[in-house]
């Protein structure tokens, strides 16, 4: 990564967690950015996990500044949350209204008005969340005022963060930007009375990982500056691919492996069910579900007790790469049968099918979102339709039974990853869009 970009100017990251590993992808992209010569300052909201603090995270010049925390307002009154954080955010009350009164005003108002807007009847209360994320801003812009050196200010989700850097932007009169993914810009209540079209016309330009993204943030606003730059391939995995020298583990078994939160828009209830399938029909197979806790697991501990699999069927929990990369290397199939929710909410393109592409695994999945724009059916993966399990214990047998077949498709699949989703050459793009604009 020898390209550097042409503007000397500090970028601020404004953060809702960090770091997570879930968001690997936002960690690998700043220590990228920092590999290409940009000075970053993160601001972030919510402290993130302890397990994901070694890797790429500890080779990070940029230091995390943590907000204040604060408990949850939605379970609290406003009198009783203010009386317990209030105090936390004085100081820069103080100096952020001495120093940028006319910017302080402005982003009181907006915040105001939006929190009129999205109230949930015409005589409910106005909504307190933008206050919470207003006095949120007001740190995050004393600590602007205070370094001197940021031209721009950018953050990751559209919803919570984005709306801090926005008002933030407001007091401080830097640019703002925005990296949007997927649930953040198909729930609408995650950007109520039309809070992300007013976003993507203050934004000095918008990213998001998918084209299918790009368009539909388009079709909400068709004047906004919105690039499609994918992920890539997260700096620490591609460090275990090319210096790994793991010896993949076989017992005999087939081994599917599913990887992602255990959320309901991964569809490993699909999954299961196919394995359900499968020991019906005999087959000699076991299946790892690896990913963070969420609000699916309950469920799924259920499905797989109720249906007979606990032998076959293993949820591991979060792994760290290195782990994470070992499943990759003793699996003989990826499954990941996304589906798109009653409330929108979706993937847009899961990094880990770019992970299990480039192992060379074949990848079986769903035709959701941006997936389209990396697996071609038949070609470099295998797409089934989302929230059919028989469909998908036929493509985990038909991948099975054709060793010709699993080779070609995870050749193809690795080769599309290292022509068009090199992570390097997408922070480049980044990059560029930074200099551009700082």
């Amino acid at each position: 990564m020898k390209a550097r970009p042409e503007s000397s100017g500090t970028v601020a990251y404004v953060l809702k967690g960090y770091p997570r590993l879930s968001e690997i992808f936002i960690t690998s992209e700043i220590y990228r950015l920092e590999q290409l010569g940009m000075k970053l300052r993160l601001a972030v909201i919510k402290r993130g996990d302890e397990i994901s603090r070694d890797g790429i995270f500890s080779r990070i010049q940029a230091g995390p500044n943590y907000l204040p925390q604060t408990s949850s307002l939605s379970e609290t009154s406003l009198r009783r949350w203010l009386s317990l954080h209030l105090s936390n955010f004085v100081p820069a009350l103080r100096s952020v209204l001495r120093r940028r009164p006319l910017g302080f005003m402005r982003a009181g108002a907006v915040a105001f008005a939006q929190a009129v807007r999205a109230r949930r009847s015409f005589v409910a209360w106005p909504r307190k969340l933008y206050l919470k994320e207003f006095l949120q801003a007001v740190w995050i812009a004393q600590l602007l005022i205070e370094s001197g050196d940021v031209r721009h200010v950018h953050a990751h989700f559209s919803h919570g963060a984005t709306t801090v850097a926005w008002f933030a932007s407001i007091i401080t009169g830097l640019p703002f930007s925005f990296t949007a993914h997927a649930k953040d810009i198909y729930c609408d209540s995650l950007n109520p009375a039309g809070w992300l079209r007013r976003k993507l016309r203050a934004a000095r330009f918008v990213v998001t990982c998918t084209d299918a993204n790009r368009e539909h943030l388009l079709k909400l606003e068709p004047g906004a500056n919105v690039h499609c730059i994918y992920h890539g391939l997260n700096a620490e995995f591609a460090d275990l691919l090319t210096n790994s020298a793991n010896t993949p583990q076989k017992n005999g078994r087939l081994r599917a492996l599913g990887v992602g939160r255990l959320v309901p828009k991964k569809g490993f209830d699909v999954l299961v069910d196919a394995c359900a399938i499968l020991k019906q029909r005999g087959f000699n197979f076991e299946t790892i579900i690896a990913g963070e806790h969420g609000e699916h697991e309950s469920e799924l501990r259920e499905q797989i007790e109720a249906r007979g699999l606990k032998d076959l069927v293993r949820l591991t929990g979060p792994l760290e790469q290195t782990r994470l990369y070992t499943e990759y290397q003793n699996a003989d199939v990826f499954c990941l049968p996304c589906r798109v929710l009653d409330n929108g909410d979706r993937d847009g393109l899961p990094n880990v099918l770019m992970e299990a592409m480039a192992c060379g695994l074949p990848v079986i999945t769903t035709p959701v979102s941006g997936i389209p724009e990396i697996i071609k059916d038949g070609r470099n993966g295998t797409l089934v339709p989302p929230n059919d399990a028989e469909a998908l214990a036929n493509a985990i047998q038909r991948i099975s039974s054709n060793r010709m077949l699993a080779r070609n498709l995870g050749r193809a699949g690795r080769l599309t990853v290292l022509e068009r989703f090199d992570g390097d050459k997408t922070a480049m793009e980044l990059a560029a869009l930074f200099a551009t604009n700082v």
